[in-house]
């Protein structure tokens, strides 16, 4: 449901080449063109979801559509009696959240969340290597500079844009979106913080608030409060910085788009009294390229840095591997809805508090 950048660069070709796992039965868009780029290739399409739903009846769903419609695609297609696989965010508001929920224990279904960073073998690697109790911990950090995909995409060949959408939809798709973002912030955004956070936080910042959340609990560390979040660079930028349990430790994050600088970065570190740990992962639209795990610690004078290469293994390919194993052995996929609820609130506490943060003069 959805075949933007996400579906063409990523789930419908690991689909395709799962075939042993997958039989791909349908692809719904709005758009034209997006259809006849696929209908070119061979493959059934279907101009809405619910005529996917309706004639296909397909036994799980991969929901790859603009994030103000995952809420109402996922729960049509549990209704509909489908396991579902969802691109985060899995939307903006904790009351969607809740009306997912419901939808999902009514079905029986499987619902999955579409982090892969939590399929990432140095990922893996790292909560392995985690003690049970953080309490040496002293702070997490996560930086991103990201120029989009434009860098990334060129060798994967032809794509097709969804540039014929009618302006009635267009219009349709703003004010949801804006509904439902005003909705989450408790307030009515300007533009700057509107792109902020629908861009830096729900697109860029979720993956990495997601991955920290699976390390923090590792360590049975909670998150305590949001000390300050602030959204900059006309939108480009988000920061936030989150007080962590006992005290003793803080959490600070942010991600800032820079289109004219062709170079991405992605580094997440964790600082312990004894040792840090690094994660830097490459483009998530570079497939195989193995994300670096460094470790840095010492004895006495005699400083020491380890580079981890756990695997080449695709994580976009693990985390629809495993969806597949949770429906035929009907156990908990590793990304559940409550571990998307509580990105959730962490981004929407982080958004209400960078819409009223006031700047304090020096």
């Amino acid at each position: 449901m959805g075949a933007g950048l996400i579906a063409q660069l990523e789930h419908i070709p690991n689909i395709l080449h799962l075939n042993d796992l997958y039989e791909l039965v349908g692809i719904a868009d709005a758009s034209a063109s997006v259809r006849n780029f696929f209908k070119n290739r061979q493959l059934p399409v279907y101009e809405t979801p619910h005529q996917l739903l309706n004639q296909a009846e397909p036994d799980a769903v991969f929901v790859c559509s603009p994030d103000c419609y995952h809420a109402d695609m996922i729960i049509d297609a549990l209704k509909a009696g489908c396991h579902v696989f969802t691109e985060k965010p899995i939307c903006y508001t904790l009351e969607d959240v809740a009306r997912i929920k419901h939808a999902r224990d009514a079905s029986g279904k499987i619902l999955q969340v579409g982090y892969m960073k939590r399929f990432d073998p140095a990922y893996l690697q790292l909560r392995d290597m985690l003690p049970t109790d953080g309490s040496t911990l002293r702070m997490v950090s996560v930086e991103v500079s990201d120029p989009d995909s434009m860098p990334y995409r060129e060798h994967q060949g032809e794509l097709a844009f969804a540039n014929d959408i009618p302006q009635a939809q267009r219009d349709e798709f703003r004010t949801r979106q804006h509904q439902q973002v005003a909705h989450a912030l408790n307030g009515q955004p300007d533009e700057n913080s509107f792109r902020g956070f629908t861009g830096a936080y729900c697109s860029s910042l979720v993956h990495d608030v997601n991955l920290v959340h699976g390390l923090l609990k590792k360590m049975n560390v909670a998150t305590v409060g949001i000390e300050s979040a602030t959204f900059f660079a006309n939108g480009d930028g988000g920061q936030a910085t989150v007080r962590l349990d006992k005290q003793t430790s803080l959490w600070q994050m942010m991600h800032l788009t820079l289109p004219k600088v062709a170079e991405y970065h992605e580094r997440v570190t964790l600082y312990f009294d004894e040792a840090i740990y690094h994660l830097e992962f490459p483009s998530p639209w570079l497939n195989h390229f193995p994300t670096r795990l460094r470790v840095l610690t010492s004895n006495g004078h005699h400083f020491q840095k380890t580079e981890h290469r756990a695997s080449y293994k695709e994580a976009f390919v693990e985390e629809i591997k495993y969806f597949w194993e949770t429906i035929v052995n009907n156990s908990t996929p590793l990304n559940t809805l409550e571990d998307a609820e509580r990105d959730t609130k962490l981004l929407v506490a982080m958004g209400r508090t960078a819409l009223t943060n006031e700047i304090r003069q020096i």
